[in-house]
């Protein structure tokens, strides 16, 4: 099982809830131009996720998916291309990067219900942030639905139950999505952050059918 020795665990329910916005911004169109700008033969494969993850393509930057084995959490190539994520994760999100890629999730496809079970993600946490995304995409964990836009960030507890949709019928879905160890300035932007922006998953199947 992946793990990072000598870390504890963390009370996500505590620190996280179900998923908190961050007291932080970006600048969006700095991260869209970047992103837009990779080459198109970077995308097209799963980066070696699978299971309920293959349903999005992936491009690691830090670090590789757990199914290609224990390997190092370093820089991948991809990374040199992208000078503002680079410092989203060294110096925007106050704490040390672990894993980070892109993701991108195709119109009409979800990442199914599942819990990251690894002692590696009981141990790291989670960050989200939108680069593409739309009305129709909805975050799900512990039992809330969450609207993420870009220029945000959101921290996610995966040691719950989460899942993802994009209902919408023409347009993907793209974030970055890094896990970090915690640090105390992490912590306190947790205790700042907001925690009460999800719906119900009944409000949100209602505002999806309108969408």
């Amino acid at each position: 099982m992946f793990d990072i020795p000598g870390q504890p665990i963390l009370d996500k329910t505590s620190l996280v809830g179900g998923c908190v916005r961050l007291p932080l911004e970006l600048d969006v169109e700095r991260l869209r131009g970047e992103v837009a700008g990779l080459p198109a033969d970077l995308w097209g494969t799963r980066g070696g996720r699978v299971g309920v993850h293959s349903a999005a393509e992936a491009l690691f930057l830090r670090g590789f998916a757990p199914a290609e084995g224990d390997l190092p959490v370093e820089d991948r190539p991809a990374l040199d291309r992208l000078p503002y994520i680079r410092s989203i994760l060294g110096t925007i999100v106050p704490a040390p990067p672990l894993r980070a890629l892109l993701a991108k999730l195709p119109a009409g496809a979800e990442i199914n219900p599942h819990v990251d079970m690894a002692p590696y993600f009981s141990k790291s946490l989670r960050i989200h942030i939108p680069i593409e995304t739309n009305e129709a995409v909805w975050m799900f964990s512990s039992g809330l639905g969450y609207r993420m836009r870009p220029g945000e960030i959101w921290a996610l507890n995966n040691s719950a139950e989460h899942a993802v949709w994009n209902r919408h019928p023409s347009l993907p879905r793209t974030h970055l999505i890094a896990d970090f160890l915690p640090t105390p300035e992490l912590a306190d932007l947790l205790a700042e952050g907001e925690r009460d922006l999800g719906l119900p998953i009944s409000e949100v199947e209602a505002v999806a059918r309108v969408h």
